[in-house]
């Protein structure tokens, strides 16, 4: 028997810290935005979500609370969770009149089982008629179009907002992998950070993430970058302009990223010698929003002297992959969560 049947009610999510993508069986993503709510506090309904909740972070009255609901890849306001992807998902069930999806969701491979009850509640909660869950540098592998259920070795490093997911996987399964709470979130901090104790300015955490996006990179670039940017002087409580150049942007990141390195040297080290020598040919693959950093691929090339690749649209890996575990469930029920648990 199949696990379930296939249908047009199939929804896979990608549930990220930064990001919420919802892709839909036959018709691909369908819906791409921040894992933002806004939330009366008076009667604990949605003010906004999304990209509408995102602008009004650090800006909301009293009244109105704006929240990023997860934290580190996993759920850190379950009632605000739940709010927003039953409001997310709502919009998608009316617009392609899907009703009690089965539902697969990405989560981080550090997931503990506590957490991951938390996140199936959520989904359910929201209207979905059963829940799977597959680990998201599984997901970003399939969604890479990586072989994972061939018997050889591929590395899948997906760097998100809350989470760094390194993975070595074959047949169908995570051979060796590592959950680093090391990612785009932690790297806005350290520009945030660096530029408070450097330039004596407060900025904040959207500002940061422009930054990074625009000028931010891994090891110095041919010509080097600079942006504008507006804080707040801690001298005098009042606004004030500089500028800002990707050399210091970098020395403000370079931690985080070594860590991230790391990570996947730890990997790379635990890996088997028959998929060492698998991944040694085949290379790295980055996926994940922090696979768009500049020159990271060029720092990690020559930390593990190894080819790097970025793969083409990084940020929608893992929701491709959960669509792509949809499409084909009889080949690839081994890789989700429930299956091996239950």
């Amino acid at each position: 028997m199949k696990l379930f049947e296939i249908g047009n009610k199939d929804v896979g999510i990608d549930l990220g810290t930064a990001n919420m993508l919802v892709t839909l069986k036959g018709k691909g993503i369908v819906l791409k935005e921040p894992s933002v709510v806004a939330i009366d506090c008076k009667t604990g309904g949605i003010v906004a979500t999304g990209e509408d909740a995102k602008e009004m972070l650090g800006r909301t009255p009293e009244q109105i609370k704006a929240v990023r609901p997860l934290k580190d890849g996993v759920i850190a306001d379950f009632s605000a969770t739940q709010l927003m992807l039953k409001n997310i998902l709502e919009k998608v069930y009316r617009k392609y009149n899907t009703k009690r999806p089965r539902v697969v969701v990405g989560v981080p491979s550090g997931i503990t089982e506590v957490e991951e009850r938390a996140v199936k509640e959520s989904v359910l909660q929201a209207g979905a008629k059963e829940v799977y869950l597959i680990e998201e540098p599984m997901a970003a592998a399939i969604g890479a179009s990586l072989d994972v259920s061939e018997p050889s070795g591929n590395i899948i490093v997906d760097i998100g907002g809350g989470t760094t997911e390194v993975a070595v996987v074959s047949l169908g399964g995570i051979v060796v992998s590592h959950s680093l709470r090391v990612a785009g979130d932690e790297l806005d901090q350290d520009i945030i950070n660096y530029i408070k104790k450097e330039l004596n300015l407060a900025v904040g955490e959207t500002t940061a993430e422009e930054i990074k996006k625009e000028i931010g990179c891994a090891m110095p670039l041919v010509s080097e970058m600079n942006k504008e940017i507006r804080g707040r002087d801690l001298t005098t409580g009042l606004p004030r302009n500089i500028i800002i150049n990707s050399t210091q942007i970098q020395k403000a990141m370079e931690e985080s990223i070594n860590e991230i390195i790391e990570a996947i040297k730890n990997t790379l080290e635990k890996t088997p010698p028959e998929l060492a020598s698998d991944i040694m040919e085949k290379g790295i693959v980055l996926a994940g929003g922090g696979a768009l950093i500049q020159n990271l691929d060029k720092l990690l090339s020559t930390k593990t002297g190894m080819p790097v690749y970025i793969a083409s649209d990084p940020l929608d890996c893992v929701v491709k992959g959960t669509g792509k575990t949809l499409e084909d469930l009889d080949k690839l029920k081994s890789v989700l969560i429930n299956s091996r648990r239950n």
